[in-house]
């Protein structure tokens, strides 16, 4: 039996999986295949043998991944969010960290996910993952006085989408500066209506991903 290191078991359990599951979703990022679970043992410093005591199968090992990405994703962006001290600055923020959500590596794991896993599987999960993410986006329109708040947040989102979608076209050289480039543009779009100051430039750093 392997050595357990951790106070409890199922604390020992629990850095396990989620040695696995960040080695699964490392693996997406770089290869866009669902890995064998050979593949994310080693990754994860783990015997093949191991990974089953954890997972029955690769398809059970995705939908544990598919489980864990999109609340982690929701939870990154509503924490900067949340941060944010005005009405004005939590729908700037929610911009911001939509856009470096999609300029990170795990826009990889969204693709991969989307090419390896059923459509009716990642259904839900992305359903939910939305909701999550328009409920502060909403209470910040409706704060800041908007009378239409969900129109309006569907205009920002369609523009974090092509965002996504010129990152998604760009090299991984070209990307900081396809980021910069777009949140300076939707800065000066969105800045005033928000009561913010123009921005002068972003920053090419992107925030830990907590991954």
């Amino acid at each position: 039996m392997p050595k357990i290191q951790a106070a409890t078991v199922a604390e020992h359990r629990g850095r396990q999986v989620r040695a696995l599951l960040d080695a699964a979703r490392a693996l997406l990022a770089e290869t866009g295949q669902a890995p064998a679970l050979g593949a994310v043992g080693a990754r994860a410093g783990l015997a093949r043998s191991s990974v089953y005591q954890y997972f029955d199968s690769r398809e059970d090992l995705l939908a544990a991944v598919v489980a864990d990405v999109f609340p982690d994703w929701a939870r990154q962006v509503r924490e900067q969010v949340d941060a944010a001290e005005t009405p004005g600055a939590r729908v700037w923020a929610y911009v911001q960290a939509n856009v470096h959500l999609f300029a990170s590596s795990e826009q990889a794991v969204a693709r991969a996910l989307a090419a390896v896993v059923e459509p009716r599987l990642l259904k839900a999960p992305m359903e939910a993952f939305h909701r999550q993410l328009q409920e502060p986006l909403l209470a910040a329109l409706t704060e800041l006085g908007e009378a239409r708040p969900q129109q309006v947040a569907e205009l920002i989102d369609s523009m974090v989408m092509q965002v996504s979608r010129s990152l998604a076209a760009s090299t991984a050289e070209a990307a900081a500066t396809v980021r910069a480039d777009a949140l300076n543009l939707l800065g000066r779009l969105l800045h005033g209506y928000l009561g913010l100051e123009p921005p002068d430039s972003e920053p090419d750093s992107e925030p830990d991903s907590g991954a």
